[in-house]
């Protein structure tokens, strides 16, 4: 589902939240063209999950480069090792981004990592508002949440790639009489991405941490 994301749920752009949605609940045809693993498994247990929707097979992805809140780059090998929750969206945004931020938290105590020095899951914030979301805001953003969230961006020819080929979407959008000039609409879900960084489901908006975690710890049993 994609929101547009300034002010809270304020409008839902329905052609392309149709599609997305068609999408997240149709996975495989979602992702049919997409380069799966060929050494995955049985097929994902769809009937133990409670909020999440897995893929037939984990989803390998392409090598990419992003700059993380520290200002370093940030790519592929920076996911592997480790289960990590993935969103998209902007520092600005007034409702869907700090609402998924703050699900991550309650995820990150559902499973008890909180605190961990080593800690078995990551969360990612990927900002796709590279204009206005320096390294040092989008820092600022994700430690507002928690010291241990990650965050990163890039140029939109660097970000486009990887968001389609996460299978989300998203776009700017001008609104008249809006101070900051525009807005950025974007897809809602959270995505799961196991330690050797492939795609294993998707969350969709809106989300119950609860949930998220029970399925997070069926799927970190079966992969």
């Amino acid at each position: 589902m994609t929101h547009n994301a300034g002010g809270g749920l304020r409008r839902l752009l329905i052609p392309v939240g149709v599609l997305v949605g068609v999408l997240a609940v149709a996975a495989g045809v979602w992702f049919g063209v997409s380069r799966f693993d060929p050494g995955a498994g049985t097929g994902p247990p769809v009937a133990a999950m409670r909020a999440g929707t897995p893929l037939p097979q984990p989803k390998v992805l392409s090598p990419f480069t992003l700059t993380d809140q520290d200002a370093r780059p940030f790519g592929l090998e920076d996911l592997r090792g480790h289960w990590t929750f993935v969103s998209i969206g902007f520092t600005a945004c007034g409702g869907v981004c700090p609402t998924n931020m703050a699900t991550y938290r309650a995820i990150d105590r559902e499973i008890g990592t909180a605190g961990a020095a080593e800690p078995a899951v990551d969360f990612l914030f990927i900002s796709v508002d590279p204009e206005r979301d320096s390294p040092e805001q989008l820092r600022q953003y994700v430690r507002r949440f928690d010291p241990g969230f990650r965050g990163a961006t890039g140029s939109h020819d660097q970000l486009q790639p990887l968001v389609r080929e996460l299978g989300l979407m998203y776009g700017r959008s001008e609104e008249a009489g809006d101070a900051m000039g525009y807005m950025v609409d974007h897809s809602a879900s959270i995505l799961l991405l196991d330690p050797q960084a492939r795609l294993v489901a998707v969350f969709s908006w809106p989300h119950d941490s609860a949930a998220m975690a029970a399925d997070f710890a069926v799927l970190h049993d079966h992969y």
